[in-house]
Order: structure tokens, then sequence, then C-alpha cells
């Protein structure tokens, strides 16, 4: 980092906090305004939020490194663009519709106030073990990089840059988080999204100015890299329905890479569950003042989300290039193991070690700040979404006479706590096999039973309350037995180093593949959802008016209609049609 490098950096951060105290002028103190911004957020705040809360420190840092070692595979994920167009056009007239603060909120008013509570703490314990933990640990692998001899000691104890990036990372992004709300987030993600896509693309374009261009890209690495399905179809079972194939072992349970039966079933469950259903994510698309500007902005979001199989991936991939032609620094070197693929361990750093390595004086600080803009913009948004759930779902219940300025204290109070849990998960993501990976499967066992009830309870008016709580029970209750499971093998505690006994029931457990575990929970929700809600009463009808599609009024359909024109299905076809050339070009 030069002069230049770190006054460009610091330049990001006084816009930054210019804009910021910009905004807090503008607040009110009501938890209307503290907590979806007066939903007078316009489309293109509201797209460029989503894409800045997704796009946050698990892609610059765990996409990449997956782009370095598994080649474009992961970006079946990436490519589900098309789950914001579900948004968009089945799920947004029903929330704003709504007027609801949360989707635990939603909930309710379809099934049950115990439905709210169980999503509720199912949502706060995502965000703790997933977003929050991942954003920290993130950014604490982005500083260990940038700047390895930073460290200090306070009474005997050495802080390495590793531990304050993480600190450094949540303390800035929590004071004008608590300070500005959902406001200082969504206007600051989208300078914060302007600022990481450009920075993205130089690194892109430098990356393969120094390789030499994209054929030279190909020649470098294994052809399998760039085939989507290739790495999730293990060799032997081409043509077959067989999902996976590996000697010695329990061939329909376990496989390391990614099968394609469970990018089948499971991506998209992870996929909708995110983007449509997700308080994290929908947040932003309630902050919008009508039907028609949350549905634009779900369509800006997913143009945008075709970008980072090119501006997260492909940089992996470059790296792991870079490495094996000698072409890049030292540094990248180390990133190699013996066989000429990637050592997993140092490939998440493959972002930031590409930005250190290759970029020139300058272009390197906009990159720097385009780094920090994504670690701060995902974690501003959890924050805001968990102080959103615990406030308006959990506190506001105990206290229902609250104030508005009492709301949003507590609001404050809450996003604090939760930064302070996330810290202490940090060593159980430094024990994953990989942060992308890591992430993926707490999402695969929490995501299923949340899938389960809203898309069933919006689609079939039959199923009721009982059938709803007891899909979340019995899904989470699953889904935190798997995690149990996995903590001791990946935290490496004594007596389970080498894992569980051989063959015993919580081997097959541990070992079970991910994506057919989740696969599993949402089979068993489906199942139990149906079967409790009809063998019990129906719910009564005039409680399901506008929730469910059988029961939207000719009102509501009119009103919906005339929310959206011909140049929104375009460009939603666009999209559409964006994701199928990827498909095709990555799949030769």
């Amino acid at each position: 980092m030069t002069t230049l490098d770190w006054l460009i950096v610091f330049a990001y951060f006084a816009l930054l906090a210019g804009m910021v105290l910009w905004l807090v002028r503008r607040n009110k103190d009501t938890a209307d305004d503290y907590f979806l911004a007066s939903r007078n957020l316009g489309w293109l705040i509201v797209g460029a939020s989503i894409f800045a809360s997704n796009i946050g420190s698990e892609h610059l840092v765990g996409l990449a490194g997956s782009g370095a070692t598994s080649g474009v595979a992961m970006a079946h994920y990436e490519l589900h663009a098309w789950c914001l167009l579900v948004l968009g056009w089945l799920f947004v007239p029903f929330y704003s519709r709504s007027k609801v603060f949360t989707m635990p909120e939603f909930l309710e008013r379809r099934f049950s106030p115990a439905a709210r509570w169980m999503l509720s703490i199912i949502s706060l314990v995502a965000y703790v073990i997933t977003k929050i933990a991942v954003g920290i640990f993130a950014g604490g692998i982005v500083f260990g990089t940038l700047l390895p001899e930073m460290q200090f000691a306070i009474g005997g104890i050495v802080f390495n840059a590793f531990w304050i990036g993480s600190v450094v990372v949540v303390v800035l992004t929590g004071l004008y988080t608590v300070v500005g709300g959902l406001r200082a987030v969504a206007y600051t993600e989208a300078v914060q999204t302007f600022i990481l896509v450009v920075g993205s693309i130089l690194l892109t374009v430098f990356g393969l100015q120094k390789l030499g261009g994209w054929s030279e890209l190909r020649a470098a690495l294994d052809p399998d890299m760039f085939n989507l399905w290739k790495p999730l179809i293990p060799a032997g079972v081409e043509g077959t329905w067989a999902p996976v194939k590996e000697p010695g072992r329990m061939a329909w349970y376990f496989n390391t890479n990614y099968p394609w039966l469970g990018m089948l079933i499971c991506a998209p469950i992870i996929g909708l569950w995110y983007w449509c259903t997700d308080q994290y994510i929908v947040q932003r698309a309630l902050g919008a003042p009508s039907e028609r500007e949350a549905r634009r902005g779900t369509i800006f979001a997913a143009y945008l989300k075709l970008l980072p199989v090119f501006i997260f991936i492909i940089p992996g991939m470059i790296a792991l290039a870079l490495a094996k032609t000698g072409l890049g620094g030292p540094g990248m070197t180390a990133m190699l193991a013996s066989d000429g693929t990637a050592v997993r361990d140092v490939a998440q750093g493959a972002f930031p070690l590409m930005v250190r390595e290759i970029l020139p004086a300058g272009v390197r600080g906009l990159v720097v700040a385009g780094l920090l803009a994504a670690l701060m913009s995902s974690l501003a948004g959890v924050f805001n979404a968990c102080s959103t759930l615990f406030t308006m779902d959990l506190y506001q219940k105990f206290r229902p006479k609250a104030t508005q300025h009492q709301l949003v204290w507590i609001g404050r109070v809450a996003t604090t706590v939760m930064v302070v849990v996330g810290l202490f998960w940090i060593p159980v993501i430094q024990g994953a096999k990989g942060l992308y990976d890591y992430l993926q499967g707490v999402q695969g066992y929490l995501a299923p039973p949340i899938f389960t009830v809203f898309f069933l309870g919006v689609f079939n008016k039959r199923l009721n309350a009982k059938g709803c709580l007891s899909a979340l029970v019995v899904g989470f209750v699953l889904g935190a037995f798997r995690l149990a499971v996995d903590t001791p093998v990946a935290l490496g505690m004594a007596g389970y180093e080498q894992g569980y006994a051989t063959g015993s029931f919580l081997w097959i457990v541990n070992n079970i593949y991910f994506q057919y575990y989740s696969a599993l929970i949402f089979l068993v929700c489906v199942v139990v959802m149906i079967a409790v809600s009809y063998a019990t009463e129906a719910p009564e009808q005039t409680r399901l008016t506008g929730l469910t599609y059988a029961t939207v009024t000719d009102e509501h359909r009119l009103e919906s209609r005339s929310s959206w024109g011909r140049a929104d299905v375009v460009h939603s076809c666009i999209v559409l049609l964006l994701i199928v050339i990827a498909y095709v070009y990555f799949s030769g």
C-alpha cells in the first residue's frame, strides 16, 4: 500500500462519513424511519442495496477462493439471479400490500403468532452463525493478506492483522449502522456497489492483462475448471442418474465436490429462501414506496447479480493461473499444491493476494476501498436486519406500549449484542473446510423449513398454523442437530480430531453431503406441514384474504397489474436470456 493508495482509501471513508452525517440529519426518531427508511427508497437504491448486501465478504474471499480451487462450479449459486425475479413478480405484491416490517410478521398474518416467534429465532440464529461471523472472519482474512506484519500487544497478548481487521470492520460498520438505520445502510450501499463493481472489474482486467488475455487463462488451467457441470459429475457416471461415485465410500451419501443432483435439488431451495423470504434481502424491498419501485429494484438487482461470476470467480481462477505460470508474486506461488492445484487455505486469500501482487499504485487503493465496501455493506445489512427482527418481532411483543424512541434504542442495542456473539463464532469458521463451503452448508441446514412454509403457505390456502409451526420446529431441530454433530469435528476438539467412529450413526450424519441432508430436511418439512395441516382444522378463510394466490381479490389483481409495464417484462426476459447464455458458454 503506497501513500496514494491510502489517500484513496481515506477519501472513501470521508465520502462514507459525509453521506452518513447528511442522512442522519434527515432521520426521524420513529421505527418506520429507522428500520424501513420511511418506505421511501427508489428502485435504484433498492436494487443496489440488495446487491451490496448480498455481495459481501463471503464472495470477495470465499467465492474467489472457490474459483481458484473448483473453477466455475460455484457459479450455479451466482446464476440464481432468476430468484430475484421470483421475488419481484410473485412475492413483492404480497409484501407490499401487507405493509409488514419483517418476514416473521408476514408469517404471523398468514399463520399464527407462534410461527412468527419461531421464524424470528431461527433467523437470528442463522444470522449470527453465517452472515455476521462470516463477515467478521472475511474482514480478518483481507487485512491479514494485505497487511500481514500489522500487530500489537495488550497485556502480553499479541493481536495479529486478522483480529485487528475483524474488529476494525465491525466497529466502523457498526457506527453508521447503529446511528443511521436502514436509510444510511441503503444509501451507503448504493455508493459501495459502484466502488465494488468498478474495483472488481479493474482487478479482472489487470489480472487478464498480466496473464496475457482470456485465451492464456484457458490455456493455463484445466478445461474442466471452465465447465459448470464437469466438477459435479464424477468420472464413471456420465449419462446416468448416479449422483456420486467414490471408491471405498458409501457412494450415494458422500462426495467431496459438488454433485449435480445436489445442485439440482438443493441450490434452488437455498436460493429461493435467501432471495424471496430472508429478512436480510427482502427488507430493502419493504423499504420501497410502492410495488412498482420494489419490483423494478429486484429486476435491477438481478442484472447486478450476474456480475459475480466474472468479477469474483474469474479473478480466483486468474490467481491460480498466475501462480501456475509463475507470473504472479511469491504470495501466489504459495497457493499451489504439489499436484498443481490450489491449497484451499491459501486460496481463500486469492482476491486480496491479487490486489497486493499485481495492481499498480492508485488502482490498488481503489480496489481495497471496494474490498472494504463489500465487507462493510454485507455486515451493515445484517446488523440492520437483526435489529429489526429482534425489536419488532420479539421486544415489541413484550413491550407493546413501547414508544418509538424506545424501539429505535433497543434496535441499536440489539445490533451491538449480535456483533459480540458473532465474534465468538469465528473459531468454528476457521475450522471449516472453506468459507463459501461453510456458508452454503449452514444455509443448507437452516433454509428448507423457511422455504417450505412460505412457498407452500402462499400457494396452498388449506395449510394451517399447526402445520406451519410443526414444519418449522422439525426442520430447525434437524438442522440444529447436524450443526451440533459437525461443530466438534470442525473445531478439532479433543477426541474429535479424526471425526466419529467410521460407520457409526454420528459418522454417517457428519459425512452425508450437506446438499443431500438439506434436501432430506426439505422433504421432511413438506410431509410434516401437509400431513399436520390436513389432519387438523382448516384455517379461517376471512384471515387469508390477500395472503394466498387463491384468496387475492379482483381489486388486488388490478392494483398489481397496474404496477408493471412492457419494459419490466422485457428486462426480466433479458436477465433470463443472459443466464441461459452463461450456462451454455460454461457447459462446453
